[in-house]
């Protein structure tokens, strides 16, 4: 396994904030490698430390020669200008290539990535279809490693679904930073989790995220043994050291500094298992009326049919998610639930003085010129939380901000600190109803599953738009489904809404291939299909034990892994990648072998 890149004992800051220290892993060819972390562990950062765009404080990376990195970020704004004439501008490595073949080239790369017109304006695409570009702007230079960081961000269902679908078939080599837990668990084969909790910041599993969830547990609950040995031994010498005369001896000179290091040992370990997690917690009104609100024949148009025929009640305890593509109007709709907008037709009726809160994605109710202690608490000492006063320092810490950061501009703050500002002044505006559009951008994987914990505590009503599977899984008791402006249906979860689509879609295509006349048959001769060789024979009777000894390898090595010492590890990952890659590559032969043989 060829090692293209390699960070060692890397550190980096900003001011008075440390990121990380003493950073040290490598990535290797064919690794498929999800990095997550808690918000500010320095994710973007190392992403754009290793796409050449930052730099390290103290520590070395290094690169194999004339590597090629891509680096997507997590947003790009575009001009009026058309795609293939992006990529092609982006086109660096084809230098020897005539401008037809550059072309060429890049059409096929546009093609691959869903593009049927190469000459749509770049401003006019959406989310999902920016993030696309941005890829097809990485791939056209065929780079060996590719950094996406949060790829999944602003991106609809679908769009994610096409996204883990490309990572996973291409041949690729990556590190993508994400929250959404379903979509590392399809895409990666190896986390890398940045966190102060592990010594050098680091930790790393070979295996999917459910893996990872595992190894993690198994480390924090060894961390926590170790801390408790250590606090037992270093009591035994502390009570030494108030016994025993001073020191005369270089025996005794000696046991004293052991005596420190222990106890600094010992406080190193507490800080890492003492890591924080934000506290959050809805404020809920007493309300025990059984309808909140009830929509009736609801549609809406926005220059075109939105939607139409959206019949449902919302009581306390309902867990309503709203699903479908971008465009199809499910922003629309929360607006209309929350009264921000009035339906074409159809009726909305609300219980008496019912409390609505609406947690607006874009979070435009929080003005960046304002300081984090004015984004928390007016500017106030205190803020008022299910009737009690909290001081503006004890708030800030429940969201994990720090008191000597108040005074911060929220502009100077990232994407996840803000939405933990949103969340913050959520929570004290007692609800009936909470309308939440995309709560979880930006969230790191802590936070997010705080917040599932304290939505599924809430008792009155959640309304909910999210691109995060996991939390739609968990959270939600009914969906509805947008994107078929005549239909709107109201399903029990996200997986009857895909067989409502699935179903719906073999419809239109079955009436559109009866619509279609017969082609006239036409006489020509077919070309004669190719034999197998007698090796080719040989090779496909021999693939399936070949298979099954590949498995029967790996296996064996996940199974060593399990139980391995840190020391082995390593050596071991190395074993499973090269055995992975060798069972993929038996896979594909043994696939085009019979297909040929087939189409005999």
């Amino acid at each position: 396994m060829t090692l293209l890149l390699s960070c060692q004992d890397g550190s980096k800051g900003y001011g008075s904030q440390s990121l990380f220290n003493h950073l040290s892993f490598g990535i290797f060819q064919g690794n498929k490698i999800g990095l997550i972390g808690p918000n500010g562990a320095g994710k973007s950062t190392l992403l754009k430390i290793l796409a050449r765009i930052d730099h390290l404080d103290t520590g070395e990376v290094t690169c194999r020669k004339s590597l090629k990195i891509g680096y997507v970020p997590q947003s790009s704004e575009y001009p009026d200008v058309k795609i293939e004439t992006i990529v092609l501008d982006d086109f660096h490595e084809g230098a020897s290539l005539s401008l037809h073949e550059k072309e060429t080239a890049v059409r096929i790369i546009l093609s691959k990535l869903g593009f049927k017109e190469p000459s749509q304006i770049a401003s006019s695409l959406s989310g999902g279809w920016k993030k696309r570009l941005d890829i097809a702007r990485v791939l056209i230079n065929s780079p060996d490693l590719i950094l996406l960081d949060e790829p999944t961000n602003h991106l609809d269902i679908e769009g994610i679904v096409w996204l883990e679908k490309f990572l996973k078939i291409e041949p690729l080599t990556f590190v993508v930073t994400s929250h959404d837990r379903y979509f590392l668990q399809n895409v990666a084969t190896q986390i890398m989790e940045l966190s102060p909790q592990y010594p050098n910041n680091i930790f790393c599993v070979q295996g999917t995220y459910e893996e990872f969830v595992e190894k993690r547990l198994e480390f924090v609950r060894y961390q926590l043994q170790s801390e408790r040995a250590l606090s037992n031994k270093v009591r035994s010498e502390v009570e030494w050291l108030r016994q025993s005369p001073k020191a005369r001896t270089t025996k005794s000179t000696a046991r004293v500094n052991q005596a420190g290091e222990l106890i600094d040992q010992l406080t190193d370990v507490k800080n890492r298992n003492r890591q924080p997690k934000a506290t959050i917690a809805f404020d809920a009104s007493d309300r025990q009326t059984q309808k909140l609100a009830v929509l009736k024949n609801v549609s809406k148009s926005q220059g075109r049919l939105l939607f139409s025929h959206v019949n449902v009640t919302i009581a306390p305890g309902t867990r309503l998610g709203i699903v479908g593509p971008n465009g199809c109007g499910k922003t629309t709709l929360l607006k209309l639930i929350a009264g921000e907008i009035v339906p074409d037709s159809g009726t909305i009726k609300y219980a008496a003085d019912l409390k609505v809160v609406h947690f607006d994605q874009h979070r435009q109710n929080i003005n960046l010129q304002d300081t984090l202690r004015q984004a928390l608490s007016q500017n106030n000492d205190t803020v008022t939380f299910q009737g009690k006063n909290i001081h503006v320092h004890s708030w800030a810490k429940r969201f994990l901000f720090s008191p000597d950061r108040l005074d911060l501009p929220v502009g100077q703050l990232s994407g996840g600190e803000r939405a933990r500002i949103g969340i913050a002044r959520l929570m004290l505006q007692p609800a009936d109803l909470l309308l939440l559009d995309e709560p979880t951008n930006d969230l790191d994987i802590p936070t997010l599953e705080t917040l599932e914990e304290s939505l599924q505590e809430f008792p009155g009503a959640i309304v909910l738009i999210t691109h995060d599977r996991a939390l739609l899984d968990r959270l939600t008791n009914q969906v509805i489904g947008l994107g078929i402006p005549e239909q709107t249906p109201l399903l029990a979860d996200y997986v009857q809404w895909n067989d409502f689509l699935k179903n719906y879609q073999e419809t239109q295509n079955s009436t559109v291939k009866k619509s279609i006349p017969s082609p006239s048959p036409v006489n020509r001769t077919e070309p004669k299909a190719k034999k197998l060789s007698y090796l080719e024979k040989k090779e496909l009777d021999e693939m399936e034990g070949k298979i099954t000894e590949t498995e029967k390898k790996i296996a064996i090595l996940e199974s060593k892994i399990k139980s391995c010492t840190s020391a082995e590890l390593h050596a071991l990952c190395q074993g499973l990648e090269e055995a992975t890659q060798e069972l993929n590559r038996c896979f594909t032969r043994w696939q085009e072998l019979e297909d040929k043989k087939n189409s005999l």
